[in-house]
């Protein structure tokens, strides 16, 4: 039986095959509906590529943080944030212990919202270490999410 960890990384790395980039990816594996996928889909198509190529936070790791605010998030002011924070927390620690950085310019080695780092992007096929950020992000937000979610969340009370 697949684990929803390894389901949440196999589903990011077929949605990064596809066609979708980093963030988009990782919410794709992460939300349960196709309508909600759809919606956080398009949501995090902006924080692809570095923050739309601005070398801000990898887009893979922004969208596991957008998969947990999914699942674990409040919608109401008087809900704690204790669970998503630690969750989120876990995420980027995690991220950055393995990769050693978050931010898209220092883990690619490249500036993508440049000609020459478009140039370089696709030249050294930094795609694939895309679709690695990707499908581990995925991997660790989930992960994150089941130890963070509540007991009485988890059996759907």
């Amino acid at each position: 039986m697949e684990r929803p960890i390894d389901s949440a990384q196999s589903k990011a790395e077929a949605a990064f095959d596809g066609g979708l980039y980093c963030a988009e990816s990782v919410v794709r594996a992460l939300v349960g509906t196709a309508e909600e996928a759809d919606l956080l889909t398009r949501a995090a198509t902006g924080f692809c590529s570095g923050v739309a190529r601005t070398c801000g936070p990898c887009g893979a790791l922004s969208g596991g943080i957008i998969g947990i605010g999914h699942v674990l998030g409040r919608a109401h002011a008087d809900r704690p944030v204790a669970a998503a924070y630690g969750a989120v927390q876990d995420l980027v620690e995690e991220f950055e212990r393995i990769f050693g950085a978050r931010d898209c310019d220092r883990l690619l080695g490249c500036n993508l919202g440049s000609a020459e780092g478009q140039a370089m992007f696709r030249e050294r096929q930094l795609h694939r270490r895309c679709r690695e950020f990707t499908a581990r992000a995925a991997e660790l937000a989930s992960a994150a999410i089941a130890r963070h979610l509540q007991p009485a969340e988890a059996s759907g009370r």
